[in-house]
């Protein structure tokens, strides 16, 4: 079974093609689409292609992957035609309160996702401009599911998750905690059960989706139990270009101050922000660390120990509400590839008995564990959020084929 996961952002589009045992086939990225679009497509664990061309909606695009996907020595060879494609998977930032797991798309579903729109303005449109898309071209008759971020985050209680505001908002408006980076999270707790032993249902551990945008899950029983993101990816951790929690009143102070507007606000939370803006250099953590070994500024500095001290505030939070954990799950672009944040993290947390190998961390071998004991022990799992999709398409549309001959033989 080939899978087709399709990640659509605003102007981007991220793809991968996986075959049966959930193998690699093909993958890439899109971006700058409506215009001058830069494409980047990898057959396999061929060399990678580069090339720049005009594709001016999502449409164009998934239609340029597919033909490359058909054309290409790999691709072709595993598809042989498009109907080859067995289903589509698509991540869905929004599922509001509604879809609490991965969902068959159909009409009803559709106008479930479009209904969220309110609830993620930026990222939903996109979303459905992909499922509509793949729907043209590769027809009606072709399964595609949806994924959704915020399904995961469908367990935490209800104490996790309602805002202290008046009720009557979350029961008119649904204002509450939804969390984001779900299929991250679920990936880590999946991933750490198969590397572990541990059953999933037996998954005790606070993982750690640490990249551009950043986010924390308290697991519990393999289910998530808490999570740093909110109502929007704003909240929570410092990110690359987002602010994190901040004081609600520092709105209106900076919009009377300042003269700002709410659109101006929300540009400044969340892209003038965080490592970027503390730093006043940039809000990639390379850079960052690079820039403090050469030059030892004082704000560069300040902006990795702020960005560290508030994943040591939630990780100590949830490892008192979950009544300990077995296990720091570091993943993400900084979580995998930055030891010496894991190393400045993993200090501080000495005091819930976080013991890590410098040996393993400078040098991490894979999926694994960074320490042998320790309350609280390191890992290390590089997240794969387009494999969790195929595998959670792979299920939705295996167990419908089942549910349909269990109809028909009635």
């Amino acid at each position: 079974m080939s899978i087709l996961v399709l990640n659509c952002g605003s102007s981007s589009l991220r793809f991968r093609l996986t075959g049966d045992g959930e193998r690699r086939l093909a993958s890439g990225m899109v971006e700058r689409i409506g215009g001058q679009a830069l494409v980047r497509v990898r057959a396999g664990d061929g060399e990678p292609e580069r090339r720049v061309t005009p594709l001016r909606d999502h449409r164009a695009a998934i239609d340029h992957v597919l033909r490359w996907l058909l054309g290409s020595e790999a691709g072709g060879g595993a598809l042989g035609d498009a109907g080859a494609i067995a289903a589509v998977g698509h991540r869905v930032v929004h599922g509001g309160e509604r879809f609490r797991e991965p969902v068959i798309i159909d009409r009803d579903v559709l106008d479930g996702i479009e209904e969220c729109v309110e609830l993620a303005p930026l990222h939903n449109p996109a979303n459905l401009a992909g499922i509509r898309a793949a729907t043209s071209l590769l027809g009606d008759a072709l399964p595609q599911v949806a994924v959704f971020d915020t399904a995961f985050h469908a367990t935490m209680p209800e104490a996790s998750y309602v805002y202290a505001i008046p009720y009557q908002y979350y029961r008119r408006h649904r204002v509450r905690r939804y969390g984001f980076h779900g299929s991250s999270h679920a990936w880590l707790a999946e991933r750490y059960a198969e590397l572990s032993g541990v059953a999933h249902d037996e998954v005790n551990v606070i993982t750690l989706h640490l990249g551009n945008g950043c986010s924390a899950c308290a697991i519990r029983g393999g289910r998530s139990f808490a999570t740093s993101m909110g109502f929007t990816p704003l909240a929570g951790l410092v990110m690359g270009t987002r602010s994190g929690d901040v004081d609600p009143s520092l709105v209106e102070f900076l919009m009377l101050k300042e003269g700002l507007q709410v659109h101006d606000l929300d540009a400044l939370l969340n892209r003038h922000s965080g490592l970027l803006g503390i730093s006043g250099l940039t809000g990639d953590m390379r850079e960052l660390l690079a820039e403090e070994a050469e030059h030892h500024d004082r704000r560069v500095r300040l902006a990795i120990d702020v960005f560290c001290r508030r994943i040591v505030h939630y990780v100590g939070g949830y490892f008192a509400e979950m009544g300990g954990a077995d296990a720091l799950v570091f993943s993400g672009g900084i979580g995998e590839n930055a030891p010496e944040i894991r190393r400045r993290v993993c200090d501080v947390l000495a005091a819930l008995g976080v013991e890590l190998d410098p040996a393993r961390n400078a040098e991490p071998g894979g999926d694994g564990p960074l320490a042998d004991g320790g309350r609280l022990r390191p890992w290390l799992i590089a997240t794969d959020e387009e494999r969790l999709i195929a595998r959670e398409t792979a299920r939705v549309v295996a167990e419908r084929a089942v549910s349909g001959h269990a109809e028909r033989a009635r």
